[in-house]
């Protein structure tokens, strides 16, 4: 019994129990798909998030006030910072080795009003001139200036030009007016307003934090958000990318965990740590999937071999040899498991883009995470599948050899 031959009663085989089969394969499918799907998402989001941290200084350091714990109470007044960040504390960390510039700002969010249209927008108060220390790859839209003018104000480009609408919101030399509401100390809502005219527009990044945010002087986002001169954050600018540890070691040392730190290469860190937590947790489940899978190979077999005994009986009577009859079984998980990775890899590829539009429809304002596939992976994820394919089918294969070719003929 030739190769050929073994490859053909393999086929005719499977063809003869068509829906079993195609049933057991597309669970092999459904095991693949869902690696490939799960790594190429994870993927994505590790370079989107790199793409997007790439655009700021690799010196850049931000330092966060932390609340108090006790006065963290909902619907109770605003927690209190452990320090109060103020120009004390700026002129304390520039004394740190390795700082070359603290800017401080201050942060909110605030209602935007252009004739009779709104948007609401968050806004980051500090020098708009310092934003090329800060984030060195940002282009301005043709005509946009750059200056410390309390009066002036620079838009993101989905606040200038709203996704989905065919008007813009507002255009370079256009007034519009700022509106701030907090909650004075009577208990009351205060809302302040100022007028801007739009000195700049930033082009688009793929960063929703920056396309969806404005940027006004520092003393203008004092007055209107009622911050009474009690910053929100510093961005400290280390001296080079190679003393960024030595200042935070500084800062920590300073103030402790009176505050908080964080740079681009620590927040890389942390989004590469926890995707591959989950990307670890999703793939377990995609194996598992895998070994339900084995096992509908194992039962398919086994009762393949159970249906053929009188079958096997023959073969065995004309000469085959065991080997033959292993190679028989046996090449019907090996086909299975071939069919199954190979059709898996593409399906989990389109799933990989369909989890993207997913996480973009339920983080409104985000932009669709393109998965990346790495080649070797995807080999990885075949040989897997098939291997698997290949052990789930040596148990009933090896027990098809075993029948007594005497009684295999004797059975009905």
């Amino acid at each position: 019994m030739n190769i050929l031959t073994i490859i053909s009663l393999t086929i005719e085989a499977i063809s003869e129990r068509k829906a079993r089969s195609m049933l057991t394969t597309l669970m092999v499918v459904v095991g693949a798909g869902l690696m490939i799907s799960i790594n190429g998402f994870s993927n994505g989001i590790l370079t989107e998030a790199e793409k997007n941290l790439s655009q700021l200084a690799p010196n850049v350091i931000f330092v966060n006030s932390v609340a108090e714990q006790d006065n963290e109470i909902r619907g109770g007044p605003p927690p209190t910072p452990k320090i109060v960040f103020n120009d004390v504390v700026a002129n304390r960390i520039k004394t740190l080795q390795g700082v070359a510039e603290v800017i401080p700002s201050y942060r909110g969010s605030v209602t935007l009003e252009s004739g009779s249209k709104k948007i609401s927008a968050s806004v980051i108060s500090f020098d708009p001139r310092k934003i090329y220390a800060i984030a060195p790859n940002v282009k301005l839209v043709e005509g946009s200036v750059l200056s410390n003018d309390r009066n002036t104000i620079v838009l993101g480009t989905n606040i200038a030009n709203p996704p989905g609408e065919n008007v813009p919101f507002v255009v370079l030399g256009q007034t519009l007016v700022a509106k701030y509401t907090f909650v004075g100390e009577d208990g009351n809502q205060i809302t302040n307003k100022k007028s801007f005219v739009v000195k700049g527009i930033l082009k688009q990044t793929g960063n929703p934090n920056v396309d969806n945010s404005i940027i006004i002087n520092l003393d203008a986002g004092n007055t209107l958000m009622n911050k009474n001169n009690r910053y929100d954050n510093f961005i400290v600018l280390a001296k080079n990318k190679d003393l960024v540890d030595t200042v935070v070691d500084g800062l920590k040392r300073l103030y402790g965990n009176d505050i908080g730190i964080s740079s681009a290469e620590a927040i890389l860190d942390t989004i590469r740590s926890f995707n591959r937590s989950i990307n670890s947790f999703l793939t377990s489940i995609a194996i598992m999937a895998l070994i339900v899978a084995s096992i509908g190979i194992v039962t398919t077999l086994y009762t393949s071999v159970i249906e053929r005994i009188r079958e096997i009986g023959i073969f065995r009577s004309i000469g085959a040899q065991s080997i033959h009859i292993l190679s028989l079984f046996l090449g019907e998980a090996i086909i299975i498991g071939i069919a199954g990775a190979s059709i898996g890899i593409p399906v989990g590829m389109g799933g990989g883009y369909i989890l993207g539009r997913i996480a973009a429809i339920a983080f409104p304002g985000g932009t669709p995470v393109i998965p990346s596939y790495d080649t070797l992976a995807l080999i990885q994820v075949w040989l897997l599948s098939v291997s698997l394919s290949v052990i789930a089918g040596l148990y009933p294969a090896f027990k098809a050899t075993r029948l007594d070719p005497v009684i295999a003929l004797g059975r009905s």
